[in-house]
């Protein structure tokens, strides 16, 4: 199967920040890498052991058909076309599930298909399958798997079976949601950043910490944020750099949800010790520990407890790293701020920057990814789907589908309660590409999904 959309000049469509190395995806589905290369987190065979390898500029990892990306502390994880999951580096706590604890230089397959999401933490890994079910590996010291033990795990544990929509993996803290928006989490709560109103240091099984309205999820390294179904924004844990948006002026944490931002906020992104989220018309904000330039306003001001707006529009998808950030904007460009050693930013230096910092150039004449469309069919039921501005008021929505399988794309406006409306029905080509168009209203028609239609 091919991607929906190849252009000569292939955006940047995706990016995740991790601790010292850094990955993004093109348009044409090419995985891209740059910082350390130590245990072969970057997966190009350079590793060398006991030597640091530091990447300054973008190298091509994988050439196609890589849909997803996911960074943890000196591993990486990523998945194909075929919902195949793929991963490479460290491999102390058995992170990368191939049930042993040796590193990989190289991609290795660790699951053959129905892949659909994947997060990474400090020394563990989460993932979701199409039906609905949350698997973990890894680093299990502070229960953050969720298996009811302490216990590392070298090959994929079921964790939950069924209804599990999207995922979160901070530091040793894990989070999920549920298909009836109620937010889950277990691990490390030294901060109380599982929310419970606790600050108990371990939990490993999961527990309910919202009941419903959940729609996005963020985990940092002592922080977790939440998107509830208003745009509202919510956070819990460390808070002693304003990562929470100054809910709690003391070192203490916030052991329950607190509201940072009333209202349009679209998607959020967690750091160490600060936090990014980017609002319905595009622009992005910051918060939190600033010393290396991360929240990217031109200043190394260390705390930072009100967000402050940093890039007005055109912004489609952050990322928010150990003390640097990434964005990418509408034309597909990539952007970078704050810490910089070994070359994490891809700018070609080892220099930090206070300022954002264009990695990738863009290309206005493609058809650009909309910051206006919140898609949300990233529910087992449904595949993920990519939103584009096209000439005329009009959103082109991307999809990979499988061979001859039809496709059917429905609109809502609002999910409190969701009432699809079918759209357009379309068939996947021979090569499982798939492209559906249909004109929508910005201000009201935001909710979009793409279903499997039983076939006549």
């Amino acid at each position: 199967m091919l991607p929906a959309f190849i252009s000569g000049a292939q955006p940047v469509t995706k990016v995740a920040a991790g601790y010292f190395h850094s990955l993004f995806l093109k348009s044409n589905g090419s995985l891209w890498g740059m910082g350390i290369e130590y245990y072969g987190e970057l997966g190009n065979g350079d590793a060398v052991s006991g030597r640091y390898i530091a990447v300054r500029l973008p190298e091509q990892v994988a050439t196609c058909d890589v849909t997803m990306i996911a960074v943890g502390n000196y591993f990486s994880l990523f998945i194909k076309n075929d919902g195949s999951l793929w991963a490479m580096g460290e491999n102390t706590y058995g992170q990368l599930g191939d049930g042993s604890s040796n590193n990989a230089k190289r991609p290795e397959k660790i699951v053959a298909s129905d892949v659909t999401a994947i997060v990474a933490g400090d020394s563990h890994c989460l993932f979701l399958k199409s039906d609905g079910s949350l698997w973990a590996i890894g680093g299990n010291g502070y229960g953050q798997l969720g298996d009811g033990t302490y216990d590392n795990a070298s090959r994929p544990e079921l964790i939950v079976a069924s209804n599990v929509t999207a995922v979160a993996a901070g530091y040793n803290h894990s989070l999920f949601l549920k298909s009836d928006g109620s937010l889950w989490a277990m691990g490390d709560n030294m901060w109380g950043q599982l929310g419970d109103g606790t600050r108990q240091n371990k939990s490993n099984r999961p527990e309910m910490i919202v009941s419903n309205s959940v729609v996005a999820i963020a985990a940092g390294q002592l922080h977790s944020l939440f998107i509830k179904s208003d745009g509202s924004l919510w956070g819990m844990g460390a808070c002693s750099w304003g990562q929470l948006g100054g809910t709690n002026p003391y070192n203490t944490g916030d052991p329950r949800p607190k509201l940072i931002v009333a209202s349009n906020v679209t998607a959020i992104a967690a750091g160490q010790s600060h936090s990014l989220f980017l609002k319905t018309d595009g622009s992005l904000w910051a918060m939190g520990f600033n010393a290396y330039g991360q929240l990217g306003d031109g200043t190394h001001n260390v705390l930072n407890r009100q967000p402050e707006q940093i890039v007005a529009s055109n912004v489609v998808a952050i990322s928010a790293g150990y003390q640097y950030s990434m964005f990418v904007k509408s034309d597909g460009s990539l952007w970078a701020m704050g810490f910089n050693s070994d070359g994490r930013l891809g700018d070609g230096t080892e220099n930090a920057t206070n300022r954002p910092v264009e990695i990738v150039a863009g290309d206005s004449t493609n058809c650009n990814i909309n910051p206006l469309a919140l898609v949300v069919a990233e529910s087992p039921s449904y595949n993920l789907i990519s939103g584009k501005i096209l000439d005329g008021g009009k959103i082109c929505l991307s999809f990979v589908g499988i061979i001859g399988t039809k496709y059917a794309l429905d609109r809502s406006f609002s999910l409190s309660p969701a009432n699809w409306v079918p759209q357009e029905t379309n068939s996947a080509d021979s090569f499982g590409a798939l492209i559906l168009t249909n004109t929508i209203d910005v201000t009201t028609n935001n909710f979009w999904r793409i279903r499997s239609v039983p076939l006549p």
